[in-house]
């Protein structure tokens, strides 16, 4: 009688344990981007290069263990604003996603980290504050190079490059910001320079007036700044205004949008360091670009390229690891070199830095940014 009972037990657990080994045939995607405010065109380019890794490989009949795979985009606008993607972080985490890409903003990502981990989801973020990578989270990925060798970027093209004797030193108040700008700062000190004017804002500023003025008052003319596009945009209408018409403009990697390009630019020059690689520069970029504007209707904004080629690297990790466990596929990313169609080599070292990141600097020209200098190697 024990030994029927056992083996009816068993029996009727193992369409049980089959279930659960068996892989899903739907696996969602977590997206938390900024998709309202002043940084919306930055989140939705990152949303629209998932939704069309997504698509695509829907079509091609994605797979893994030669089953069959529908994968499902869950968004979430975590507004800039790092007590909300805390919250959107826990969404993600109850819809049962794999992984998710997120967060732009670093402030937002190091806040919603610990969400994650205690899940064991992977978050790929495009942010760039080393503090992310510092957490001690196994879960914590970086899909670019970090503000340590941005900073380098910074400080050695602006002392060797922009023809500029006397700089600003404006950061807009948030943890990318204020750490991007103390590490330039930093810097320029190991290399003797001082700068003659320190500002700290907010995200939100776009009047400069006093700022202005005490630019003017200091003869600046070279001015380093992690303000985003939009207030750059208006600071420099205001420095031309001021008649700091021969100053040139050195920003971090949120000014690197379409918005810029447009203007007729009143001053000597505007410049970007940005760990975010223009699709061009890749040689898979131009079809990219193609596809891209296609389905969109728009052309790349941002990172697009990069959260596409986080998808794939999502993808190929469950494939790698024959399964769909968060565990287990975050396991994989961390272990193996990773392939993106559009950026090449992915590979997370044991901190989740992206071990083949490199900063570019970018100038405007003709309408558009145009990369002038690409190294890993910044003194």
């Amino acid at each position: 009688m024990i030994q029927r009972r056992n083996l009816l037990i068993a029996g009727g657990l193992a369409p049980f344990l089959g279930a659960c080994s068996r892989l899903p045939d739907t696996v969602k995607i977590g997206v938390a981007q900024p998709l309202s405010g002043p940084l919306a065109a930055l989140g939705k380019d990152m949303l629209a290069g998932v939704q069309l890794a997504v698509k695509e490989l829907n079509d091609a009949h994605f797979s893994v263990k030669n089953q069959n795979i529908t994968l499902e985009v869950v968004a979430r606008d975590d507004k800039s604003d790092a007590a909300t993607g805390k919250k959107v972080a826990q969404e993600l985490v109850d819809a049962g996603v794999v992984a998710v890409i997120g967060h732009l903003n670093s402030g937002v990502s190091i806040e919603a980290a610990p969400v994650y981990a205690a899940a064991g989801i992977p978050q790929l973020a495009i942010s760039t504050n080393p503090k992310y990578g510092q957490l001690g989270l196994p879960t914590t990925l970086r899909l670019v190079a970090n503000d340590d060798l941005q900073a380098k970027a910074m400080a050695s093209y602006a002392l060797a490059n922009l023809k500029a004797e006397r700089f600003a030193l404006v950061d807009d108040g948030t943890p990318y910001g204020k750490s991007l700008i103390a590490g330039v700062q930093s810097l320029f000190k190991k290399k003797g320079k001082e700068a003659a004017l320190m500002a700290s804002l907010d995200a939100k500023t776009t009047t400069f007036d006093d700022l202005i003025a005490k630019m003017a008052a200091a003869k600046i003319d070279g001015v380093i700044t992690t303000l985003a596009d939009f207030q750059v945009e208006a600071l420099i209408k205001g420095m031309a205004k001021a008649g700091l018409r021969d100053a040139v403009l050195l920003g971090g990697d949120t000014i690197k949008t379409n918005l810029l390009p447009k203007m007729d630019m009143p001053i000597r020059g505007v410049y970007s360091t940005s760990p975010v690689i223009e699709p061009y520069e890749f040689s898979a970029g131009r079809s990219f670009e193609t596809r891209f504007a296609a389905a969109t209707k728009q052309e790349v904004v941002y990172g697009a390229h990069y959260a596409y080629d986080a998808v794939h690297s999502i993808t190929l990790a469950m494939i790698r690891a024959g399964s769909a466990a968060p565990a287990k596929v975050l396991a994989a990313m961390k272990e193996l070199d990773l392939h993106g169609p559009v950026t090449a080599s992915l590979r997370y070292d044991a901190n989740g830095e992206q071990a083949f990141g490199t900063i570019s600097v970018y100038a405007i020209e003709k309408g558009r940014w145009a990369s002038v200098m690409r190294t890993r190697d910044w003194d």
